[in-house]
């Protein structure tokens, strides 16, 4: 069992969260995602270079041929019979060959909203950073997608539903990415305050991640919030009420305990005067109520990525720390590497 990383400069290896004998394996690259998939051997990487993957436990890794270079998320169904790739700009693949040959899923094109997505830092073209599979639905496929939103599609990918929420759910009608707050109160306002009310109109467009916990029910971390459904993105209830800060990278789940991190602002303010002013957030009543928990180096800090090694929590941070999670709650540094640490996952 080795513990894989993927980092700004490409993946490391290590055998456990100390990263006492870590290695750097693959030359990548930003590697935003190290994933296992079911029934399939090895783990995948998916980076600015290609999707890789490799089954001798990092020691070499084959470039799989999805049409686009720069590939974000990578996920496969639960028999591992089909791999689907989001790619940067935002399109998606599809395997059925273990990923010798791929074939474009033109109707993630045809979305009402497409010409609209934008991140204006990446040329303004956006990118599919979440991909999920429904465990009891494994023809439900779900991409988040960094500007853009929120979308299902419930015959493995050929025709495709909004589930942006509000006026876009049914996927007939339109409308631009919404900039700041979903709910028209403008980042500015919001993050003047501590308490937000619940509610039930949409999920922000900036997309960074989707946590699907069963059909219906995923919780998406965005650049504006952290959001949940209960019914397959037809509405959505924000879960970050009472909390002061509105960049969530990610969030995970793991015996009945819910994590997210979030930061006042997205990296670019990392470095500024008031620096990234970081939380690590712990729920046990499915998000209805969080508890602030105190980990190595915050408030500088900030939690991107996370994963279970032998029962516990582990994390990794943007300066490339390991934190994991002790049997008592408490949280220690383990190890690190010498990059920014966005995911992370055990094969």
């Amino acid at each position: 069992m080795s513990l894989f990383l993927g980092t700004r400069s490409g993946v490391y290896r290590t055998a456990t969260p100390h990263a006492e004998d870590v290695t750097h394996v693959l030359d990548s690259g930003n590697t935003p995602r190290v994933r296992t998939v079911p029934a399939v051997d090895g783990v995948f990487a998916a980076s600015a270079s290609g999707l890789y993957r490799s089954t001798d436990d990092g020691r070499t890794w084959d470039r799989l041929a999805v049409p686009r270079e720069e590939v974000y998320s990578v996920v496969a169904g639960p028999d591992g019979e089909r791999l689907y790739a989001g790619t940067h700009p935002a399109h998606l693949y599809v395997s059925s060959d273990g990923g010798e040959t791929w074939t474009e899923l033109d109707g993630f094109q045809e979305l009402p909203s497409r010409d609209e997505w934008h991140t204006p830092r990446h040329h303004n073209e956006a990118h599919v950073r979440g991909l999920g599979v429904a465990p009891e639905i494994s023809d439900r496929v779900i991409a988040g997608v960094e500007v853009g939103g929120v979308h299902v599609s419930d015959d493995q990918g050929e025709t495709w539903a909004e589930r942006r929420g509000g006026s876009s759910a049914s996927g007939t009608s339109g409308g631009s990415p919404r900039e700041g707050r979903s709910d028209g109160v403008s980042a500015s306002e919001a993050s003047g305050g501590s308490s937000r009310e619940k509610r039930s109109d949409g999920v922000h467009d900036d997309v960074h991640h989707v946590l699907v916990l069963g059909a219906d029910e995923y919780i998406a971390s965005t650049g504006d919030g952290l959001y949940r459904t209960r019914d397959a993105g037809r509405s959505w209830t924000r879960l970050d009420t009472g909390i002061d800060h509105r960049y969530f990278r990610e969030a995970f789940a793991l015996d009945g305990r819910l994590y997210a991190a979030a930061a006042h602002g997205p990296p670019g303010t990392w470095s500024g005067t008031n620096g990234a002013d970081a939380v690590l957030l712990e729920s046990v009543d499915d998000g209805e109520t969080w508890e602030r928990v105190s980990y190595p180096g915050d408030p500088e800090r900030v939690v991107l990525g996370w994963t279970e090694f032998d029962e516990r929590v582990v994390a990794g941070t943007n300066d490339g720390s390991l934190i994991r999670r002790g049997a008592d709650g408490t949280w220690t540094e383990t190890g690190a590497v010498p990059a920014e640490i966005r995911s992370l996952v055990v094969c």
